[in-house]
């Protein structure tokens, strides 16, 4: 199946074997928002993939993890009732136990970090998701190392505007959304969405009699755009999200059959605000200040014996729970030329600006192994200077040279009397050359500097040589084209990148036996010496015809560590790095039967994977079928949808060590499913 999508995909991007026709149908740019100016997708020198609002809707997607797989080379980490760590070209964290942690992959949503804890990555009323893969030194810094996720909402109206969705699926899943949007003045604008949407879940507890795997997410959302006079203009995004959801994913027979006595839950709240102000009364330059605000109450927690008292006569019983407290300010002004005010006789843009991150997370860990409640508070300090010039050579040559320089401190204290004040300057960049043909397509090589913070492992029965780790350095290189051919009735992307990282920051984890017999499983965050990633993201858009699109995405991935041993004492020298498939895809088609009538379908899949460095399980390589079928007047619409119609069982945990005390609790894989087949109906009215 992977050989016919790279068939595929090259079908698109070989031009000679295309032909034009009598097709009049075009594809729309796709604008990106997360660089320093909005741009052109097919004009940046990297590799980023967007979803937008089409993909999401017709997908009935609700969160960011049932959409990646859209994205070539991006993986998720559940672990939870939601995937909240994400993983480009095999880059990112996968546990939500350590503490504390730096991400390797930002998330931002509205402008806001919420890097780590993304179960709050919901998808109502979002305009677009833009995926940029490979580090953002220059852009965003320490929490970008491999790559940042920027979600957008739909911006405010110019004319009034007001809409509902109304949803039904399986597993008694139901949806009940809205939206208002329109001018308050001629110089104000708002728009206000809610969403409330819910599911009793996929898993079946047999003790309880009861699904304990319930979702319940709701999220609201304000915006104003204020234009108090002709050059200045004042965006504002508040938001509250609360998701209140169980958690009741491991059988000891790993099937959707569970027996826990005490379910756990994984819920979230967040209050957010962030706010861009915009000055465009200079003549060679604007001035835009980004203000960003959020606190976020987080409970986790879980039944760690996964069955009920009375199980069995030599069982443990215990519950382990997190709840934590995270509080996120940012701030960052930006000055960006404008035609008028470049530099070096009129053939250079430029960018400068500062960024100050402050992030403050206090946690209480109540675990039955505990004498006491462990509690711990960490506070870190982010200060950034950053600049961007970008030349033009020629009439076809273009050189985009940016640098940033940070300053990251941290405190760290617990009740176990454990104090860290780390205090590190780390340095980004990137340089890049691109050559534009006379068909406005873009070649490019650019190498680019990523960097993550070290930091310390907390867990108070870890040895002295497991607790503290050094910050992981790589270097990036990418060849790409990008263009629209065929009077822009193709659009493609091509990108090969070799990733060269120092001192690699793995995810390991430890095994100790109690006092009972039982095993006590500890997570923590170590350094191999080095490691490589490689590989080739490519993707395409193709109207055959006025009334049918074929699109694909591919993702060809490989990655190995160098001189790493680990925990367990094994020499992982050469091996695939954790969830890093080789490759992944999506392979679909878009049709308009007639003027009121659209189909689509796509078949996704993703190699198997390693679960952790720790151990050798392994997902299963999997293809999921998805398809919908949208009935459209003119003010409503009508979607029929299934995702995984095919039902496949598919695995997006996975942890190994001993747990079942009717095998005297000898250590073995445990995993978690993914979702089963989903399909419902969505009405959509848009007035």
């Amino acid at each position: 199946m992977f050989r016919i999508v790279i068939a595929f995909s090259a079908i698109i991007l070989a031009n000679s074997s295309l032909t034009a026709q009598s097709n009049t149908a075009t594809i729309d740019e796709i604008i990106v928002t997360a660089d320093y100016r909005k741009s052109n997708a097919l004009d940046i020198s990297s590799s980023i993939s967007v979803v937008g609002s089409e993909i999401i809707e017709k997908k009935n997607a609700h969160h960011l993890e049932e959409i990646l797989l859209n994205a070539p080379n991006v993986n998720s980490s559940s672990g939870s009732s939601r995937a909240r760590f994400y993983q480009i070209r095999g880059i990112g964290e996968r546990g939500q136990f350590s503490e504390p942690l730096n991400s390797s992959v930002g998330v931002i949503i509205d402008g806001i970090d919420f890097s780590g804890i993304g179960t709050t990555a919901l998808l109502y009323d979002v305009e677009q998701v833009e995926i940029l893969l490979g580090p953002q030194g220059t852009r965003y810094g320490s929490n970008a190392l491999a790559g940042l996720i920027n979600i957008a909402s739909k911006s405010p109206s110019a004319s009034a505007t007001y809409g509902l969705q109304l949803e039904n699926a399986n597993y008694d899943s139901e949806g009940l959304s809205g939206y208002l949007s329109g001018p308050i003045s001629e110089k104000l604008r708002y728009r206000f969405s809610a969403q409330n949407h819910s599911t009793d879940g996929f898993n079946n507890n047999q003790f309880l009699r009861k699904n304990t795997s319930f979702r319940d997410e709701r999220v609201m959302r304000g915006q104003l755009e204020w234009s108090p006079s002709e050059h200045t203009q004042i965006d504002i995004v508040s938001s509250y999200i609360n998701i209140n959801n169980g958690y009741d994913a491991f059988s000891l027979d790993n099937t959707r059959d569970t027996l826990s006595d005490e379910p756990g839950a994984d819920r979230q709240k967040s209050k957010t605000v962030s706010a861009n102000l915009s000055l465009t009364q200079f003549e060679k330059f604007r001035v835009e200040t980004l203000l960003g605000y959020a606190n976020s109450k987080i409970d986790y927690g879980y039944d760690e014996d996964w069955v009920f008292d009375g199980f069995h006569p030599w069982e443990y019983s215990s519950t382990d729970q997190y709840l934590r407290k995270k509080e996120t300010k940012s701030g960052e002004i930006r000055f960006v030329s404008t035609d008028s005010g470049l530099i070096f006789s009129d053939t250079t843009d430029w960018v400068f600006g500062v960024y100050v991150l402050q992030q403050q997370s206090h946690l209480q860990r109540n675990y039955t192994f505990l004498p006491e409640n462990f509690y711990s508070k960490y506070r870190t300090n982010r200060s950034s200077a950053y600049a961007e010039l970008n030349s033009q050579l020629g009439e076809n040559w273009n050189l985009t040279l940016g640098v940033r320089a940070e300053h990251f401190n941290a405190a760290y204290n617990d009740s176990n009397q454990i104090d860290f004040a780390p205090n590190k300057n780390l340095f980004g960049g990137k340089a890049a050359l691109t050559y534009t043909t006379g068909q406005d397509n873009m070649l490019y090589a650019s190498i680019s500097r990523g960097y993550k913070t070290g930091g310390f492992n907390t867990d108070g029965t870890l040895d002295r040589e497991f607790r503290e780790f050094d910050a992981e350095e790589l270097l990036n290189y990418e060849l790409g084209f990008k263009g629209s051919l065929y009077n822009e009735k193709i659009r493609t992307q091509v990108t090969l990148f070799f990733m060269d990282r120092d001192d690699v920051q793995i995810s390991s984890s430890l095994v100790q036996t109690r006092s009972d017999g039982s095993s006590e499983f500890i997570e923590y965050i170590g350094n191999a010496a080095s490691g490589s990633n490689h590989g080739v993201e490519v993707s395409g858009e193709f109207n055959a015809t006025e009334r049918v699109m074929l699109y694909s995405s591919a993702g060809i991935l490989k990655t190995k560590y160098k001189t790493f041993i680990n925990s367990a004492g094994e020499n992982l020298n050469g091996r695939q790095q954790a969830h890093a498939p080789n490759y992944q895809y999506t392979l679909g088609i878009s049709a308009k039967i007639n003027s009121v009538l659209e189909f689509d379908a796509n078949l996704q899949g993703r190699d198997r994977f390693y679960f952790s460095d720790s151990h050798s399980g392994q997902s299963e390589k999997y293809n999921l079928l998805n398809a919908s079928v949208r009935y459209s007047r003119k003010n409503w619409r009508l979607t029929i949808w299934g995702r995984n119609i095919n039902n496949k069982d598919y695995l997006v945990r996975g942890f190994f060590f001993g747990n079942d005390p009717r095998d005297n609790y000898n250590p073995k894989s445990y995993t978690q499913l993914g979702e089963p087949a989903r399909y419902g109906i969505t009405l959509n009215l848009d007035f």
